[in-house]
């Protein structure tokens, strides 16, 4: 669909007028704040045909018009540019990112939080399955003379670790022992590599050499082969309380509801286009094909680590959302989590 210049500058200055106060806009009102060198009369003529194109609605007689989800379309793919985020903005982000980060995935979670604060809408974010990742590091500390703590670390920073009763004491140098020989078998295998590895042989050829090795290769087993599944985070759930457009209690409770479907919520999250590497999926109104999201929009940002796809962050809001600034936010964050810190 194309538009003569002018219809674009009228189309533009309703959405961002909409998007500031939630309350239709008028002519006047654009005359007055928009300079775009036309009368209030030029301004409805243009009114009249972006409404015959479908791109604004006027909802009430005698009221000005709001954006379309069609016009939101138009808006987000040809006239919109991405904020740039203030210094301060970024310092904050950074800061409050950087603060007693353990793992990737602690870092990850810590991000949808500064998500849902800074844009008032409801964050979210779904990881990987683990059943893609590496297993990377292995560990067994001592916490007492009969109990070790056994800790999995994962290529995506995430950390397993288990409590194990031993029942007789095992001296440092055999633990040491034992860690090296686990991290030469089974470090740098995806957990489906783990899977298909016979552990009664590696059982059978270690068994005389390290006492309780059956027990620590079960632990091993029991904690690599459960069957994980994409996991899906919330932040700031109630924020969607706060926009006008859902003062109407039943229309909250649809969203609410679904919300706590997770299963939903994760294929939402994942019907973004094929290949897109960092880039920014906008999912506006009906293009969520929920009818309970029909008047929010999605945003999402895909996120890397040694450039493969880990996971992706989103936000939740109204479809009068400010796209400029959430799309600068979450081009931000997913760079961040992407590039910003090593495990």
């Amino acid at each position: 669909m194309q538009l003569e210049d002018r219809k674009k500058k009228v189309l533009e200055a309703i959405i961002i007028n909409y998007i500031a106060t939630a309350e239709p806009v008028g002519s006047r009102t654009i005359t007055k704040k928009y300079d775009l060198g036309v009368s209030p009369a030029t301004i409805r003529n243009e009114m009249a045909d972006l409404e015959e194109m479908g791109l604004i609605e006027q909802p009430h007689t005698s009221a000005g018009r709001i954006p379309s989800q069609i016009g939101y379309r138009y808006y987000v793919d040809y006239l919109m540019e991405k904020e740039n985020l203030t210094v301060e903005i970024k310092k904050y982000i950074r800061k409050s990112l950087r603060e007693e980060i353990k793992a990737k995935e602690d870092l990850v979670l810590r991000a949808v939080r500064l998500l849902s604060q800074i844009s008032n809408h409801t964050a979210m974010t779904i990881m990987s399955t683990y059943s893609q990742n590496v297993l990377t590091h292995i560990q067994l500390l001592p916490v007492s003379d009969f109990r070790l703590v056994l800790i999995l670390v994962l290529d995506n920073g995430h950390v397993e670790h288990q409590i194990m009763e031993l029942k007789q004491a095992l001296p440092e140098k055999d633990i040491n022992e034992l860690t090296d020989m686990l991290r030469q078998a089974v470090c740098g295998r995806t957990v489906e590599q783990w899977r298909k590895i016979s552990l009664a042989n590696i059982r059978s050829q270690w068994e005389d050499q390290i006492h309780l090795l059956r027990e620590i290769l079960d632990v091993i087993e029991d904690t690599l082969t459960v069957e994980f599944e994409h996991k899906l985070y919330l932040s700031g759930t109630l924020n969607i309380m706060n926009q006008p457009e859902f003062r109407d209690v039943d229309k909250v409770k649809q969203v609410l509801s679904l919300l706590e479907e997770q299963r939903i919520m994760e294929e939402l999250m994942l019907k973004t286009d094929e290949g897109e590497r960092q880039t920014i999926s906008i999912k506006i109104g009906k293009e969520n094909e929920n009818e309970s999201l029909s008047a929010c929009s999605l945003v999402t940002a895909t996120y890397h680590i040694n450039g493969r796809i880990m996971g992706k962050i989103g936000l939740l809001g109204p479809t009068r959302m400010d796209y400029s600034r959430n799309t600068g936010l979450l081009d931000f964050i997913s760079r961040y989590l992407s590039e910003g810190v090593e495990l």
